[in-house]
């Protein structure tokens, strides 16, 4: 009656899962102002416009390794599901057997003896088993079962979004190399023209051996650059290669660094939505979903199994015996087991998968705050690169500047070299400055996306659709 009322309750015991609270500010720590609306509402081709990233990323989807190993886990993970929830049903199993022997029972399971004649065996038959989940058991199985296979769904939509990041800050960093490569190419042949100046100068006896060396040390300077940039645009072209699943080889280009689209400041939307939006959040959720489950399991291990078998076949010595009512052999019996004595093996599961539980749920408030801090991060970079960018650009316009008119001055005869060389010196480091400002602003806009859990509202089909490439 005991057992019978357990099964009618559908008790299952162990702790069931709670959210554990967790650090949710009003705002993020760098956003100005609440908002409803979030950048990550955005599907990633709308994100960014550049053709060629776009379709960087659409094939990268396709053919990205990590991509494939994601989705070989969820087929795993789903696979464990059907084998958990096999633990519902009563198992049926055959056995089919034929022997012949000679030998005669022995004593206390010793070898028997001889006996004066042959005899052969022939027996079929099949056997159920079935054990009740009186305590839950095998509920908290799948409940555990089904949480991990949401946590490596969860775990590929994370592996899209990273790619999608990495991939767009991969491509942002080779516009920034080909902007240096220009500012190298650009100041070497300033450079060679102000030594080609300086030697004119020299050989008429106007210039002194000084300045036409610093012009010609400042030249050497300029040129060794060039090769060193040449070999980080073909080390970033083979990483692209690869996020994209292809052997290393050139990349294409679409929009120059400055045409790249690139706001100022975007919605970041509400911190309490982050724990939806963001994959890798939900994913450490439900590694801690399937560590509480698993609690259960282990209490369960307390209580006694009560499980049911029965066998029906045919035994006979001869083949054509086994059809005949008189073969026929069958039991049934029921089976209530459990642990007596087995030196803490039992508590000792149980206390583990308590620990297990408690660093899941350790660990996903821990992923949550750095979640808050990625965002806050990219926030502040996003709005604070903006006005640096503003204030860079005009220094570099005024350097510029600086440059044209010590070259006047000096072909006039009213500055020596040192104020052409100083207005060169500080005009490219400038310029490389710039370039490096503009490159943050975009790395930075690619996080924030990333950061925000960007395109959570996409179906698995959308990620990889022909959508992303209108």
């Amino acid at each position: 009656m005991v057992l019978a009322m357990a099964l009618i309750a559908g008790c299952a015991i162990g702790p069931d899962y709670k959210r554990p609270a967790v650090a949710e500010p009003p705002t993020f720590r760098g956003q100005e102002t609440v908002e409803a609306v979030s950048f990550a509402d955005a599907p990633w081709w709308e994100v960014f416009q550049d053709p060629i990233l776009k379709a960087l990323i659409q094939e990268a989807l396709h053919s990205n390794y990590d991509v494939a190993i994601a989705a070989a886990r969820v087929q795993e993970a789903r696979a464990n599901v059907g084998v958990a929830r096999s633990d519902y049903f009563p198992s049926l199993d055959y056995s089919v057997g034929a022997g012949r022997s000679k030998v005669g029972p022995g004593i206390l399971g010793a070898p028997g003896g001889p006996v004066p004649n042959a005899t052969n065996f022939y027996s079929a038959s099949t056997t159920m088993s079935w054990e009740l989940d009186v305590w839950g058991r095998i509920r908290r199985l799948n409940e555990s079962a089904r949480a991990t296979l949401l946590a490596t769904e969860d775990a590929r939509r994370a592996v899209w979004l990273t790619l999608v990041s990495d991939l767009a800050q991969a491509y942002f960093e080779l516009l920034a190399l080909d902007v240096r490569l220009q500012i190298a190419r650009d100041s070497t042949a300033a450079y060679q023209r102000t030594y080609d100046l300086f030697l004119d100068r020299l050989n008429l006896g106007v210039a002194s051996k000084l300045e036409t060396s610093r012009a010609l040390g400042a030249l050497g300077d300029a040129q060794a650059n060039i090769p060193l940039i040449e070999s980080d645009i073909v080390a970033k072209e083979n990483q692209i290669s690869v996020l994209v699943g292809k052997a290393p080889g050139p990349i294409a280009r679409g929009k120059p660094m400055y045409e790249q689209v690139v706001v100022p400041s975007v919605p970041a939307g509400l911190p309490s939505t982050l724990l939806e939006r963001r994959p890798d959040l939900r994913q450490a959720e439900q590694a801690l979903v399937s560590a509480n489950a698993r609690i259960g399991v282990a209490k369960a291990e307390f209580f006694p199994k009560l499980s049911l078998t029965a066998l029906l076949g045919t035994a006979s010595p001869e083949v054509s015996a086994l059809t005949s009512g008189g073969a026929t052999i069958w039991a049934v019996a029921g089976l209530v087991s459990g642990p007596l004595l087995n030196a803490g093996r039992t508590l000792g599961t149980y206390r583990a998968a308590t620990a297990q539980s408690e660093q899941a749920r350790l660990q996903y408030e821990q992923t949550v705050l750095l979640a808050l801090r990625e965002v806050s991060d990219a926030l502040t970079r996003l709005a604070r690169l903006s006005a640096a960018e503003t204030a860079q650009d005009m220094a570099v316009k005024a350097l510029g500047e600086a440059v044209d008119h010590a070259m006047d001055r000096y072909r006039q005869g009213l500055a020596n070299y040192f104020e052409v060389l100083e207005a060169q010196q500080q005009l490219y480091p400038a310029q490389n400055t710039l370039a490096q400002i503009r490159q943050n602003r975009l790395l930075a806009y690619a996080q924030l996306y990333r950061a925000l859990g960007g395109g959570w509202t996409l179906t698995d089909a959308q990620w990889q659709g022909e959508a992303a490439t209108k």
